[in-house]
């Protein structure tokens, strides 16, 4: 592969996500016209409320730009990684290579943390007793806190059960720890509480923002320096931090918020200078689950072989994953919309075992596809795309559906891995 074959592709990328300019424009008004408001109001609601809407705001431009540098990332690391299997480079090449695909993984990362923030990130929640998280996560809070700071978990023993994304759950934990420990330099002392929270209407309420109902809260106190007003309000945005240059990214607290929010649950910070910090988390209460145990799947062991249909409007997307997939072994057959697939569909006489499409693309989603191709061929299996994930997913018709989503960026091994899954898994509809 050339270096000019490599640039094209990611060029023709980069015109994809050009696209998106108009709609970051918007948000990016958004956020001047939200922060404009600031002061307008003495009443304590309406500057709650302008807060929020400024965060929406940032978030959704957040999300957007982290939306378009899925697909080129993917594309980066797809073909750093062929550049390091096939050509086996020179030592030097290598090390430069390797620096690529690093830098790209970083950036991956960055992105996440963004559609965290953004409430545009994959969840895969699970009912779950946050006591139970807490206790697992106790060895490896303190390994964060170090030495100097003494930790104490308070559990209510009849805490509620809450339906949250497990990992996400333990990032929010980690997150908070982390900035308490930032905030204490010295040493100190740190308090995870969880409690029962009933929040009624006409009651005083924690804050004037949370709806009626039922709560699983958890309280992460600190000893450290506390902030003032000012670094309150700001404290959520990403990339505000009050450590010094280049000791901190400014996104860990922005993407607590992010999966809180994107949870369905309530985040607030309760802090004066000198006298330590209180975070307050407050998810949903459900019901203990009746059976925890999980349905097993049945599985169909074949030996692969298989025939792909693959719908991916990016073309130098398009193109890294054919390769990635035909170097497994897998027959495939590509298409850059969805008209296009179904015109394949239609005059296909051979088997098709699994739809590969991305979740949101011009004139028909990936959702819409699917829908059609299973009438022709009811024994298809399908995974999803998607560099947005949760709140494209619910704008084109798959949210709350138990489906397979991949999410972008990925690897050649988190494709082959999610395709040879979703291949061996027998079709339930």
């Amino acid at each position: 592969m050339s270096a000019d074959t490599l640039l094209s592709g990611s060029a023709r990328s980069g015109a994809k996500a050009m696209r998106g300019k108009k709609k970051l424009a918007d948000a990016t008004r958004r956020v001047g016209s939200a922060s404009e408001l600031g002061g307008a109001s003495t009443s304590p609601a309406d500057r709650a409320a302008q807060q929020i809407s400024r965060m929406e705001a940032i978030g959704q431009l957040a999300g957007g730009i982290a939306h378009d540098f899925n697909n080129l990332l993917t594309v980066i690391l797809g073909h750093s990684e062929f550049l390091l299997k096939r050509n086996e480079p020179a030592k030097r090449c290598r090390m430069r290579i390797d620096e690529i695909r690093k830098a790209a993984e970083r950036g991956a990362w960055l992105t996440n943390q963004l559609l965290a923030y953004s409430r545009n990130q994959l969840l895969e929640p699970t009912v779950l007793q946050l006591n139970a998280v807490l206790e697992d996560m106790d060895d490896i809070l303190r390994r964060v806190l170090g030495e100097d700071i003494a930790l104490n978990l308070l559990f209510d023993p009849n805490l509620g059960w809450v339906k949250v994304d497990r990992g996400q759950l333990q990032q929010i934990v980690l997150n908070l720890a982390g900035n308490a420990r930032d905030a204490m330099p010295q040493g100190g002392h740190l308090c995870i509480e969880t409690l029962n929270i009933s929040v009624t209407d006409g009651a005083a309420k924690p804050q004037a923002f949370l709806a009626p109902g039922e709560y699983v809260a958890m309280v992460v106190r600190d000893s450290g320096h506390g902030m003032d007003a000012k670094t309150r309000a700001r404290i959520f945005e990403p990339f505000f931090s009050t450590k010094e240059k280049g000791k901190g990214t400014g996104l860990g607290l922005a993407t607590v918020y992010g999966i809180v929010k994107q949870s369905g649950g309530y985040i607030w910070v309760e802090s004066e200078p000198s006298r330590g910090s209180a975070f307050y988390t407050l998810l949903r209460r459900v019901p203990k689950p009746v059976d925890p145990r999980t349905a097993q799947e049945v599985l169909d062991f074949r030996s692969g072989g298989e025939t792909i249909l693959l719908v991916e409007d990016d073309p130098a997307l398009r193109k890294m994953a054919v390769e990635v997939l035909r170097d497994v072994g897998y027959k495939v057959l590509t298409a850059p919309s969805g008209a296009d697939a179904l015109h394949i569909v239609d005059n296909r006489e051979g088997p098709l075992d699994l739809l590969l499409t991305d979740v949101v693309m011009p004139g028909m989603t990936g959702r819409e596809l699917a829908d059609q191709i299973v009438l022709r061929f009811p024994r298809i299996r399908v995974l999803y795309m998607s560099g947005y994930t949760d709140d494209a997913i619910g704008n084109h018709g798959l949210r709350g559906q138990t489906l397979r989503v991949l999410q972008k960026p990925f690897t050649h091994e988190t494709l082959s891995h999610r395709v040879r899954e979703a291949l061996r898994t027998l079709v339930r509809r």
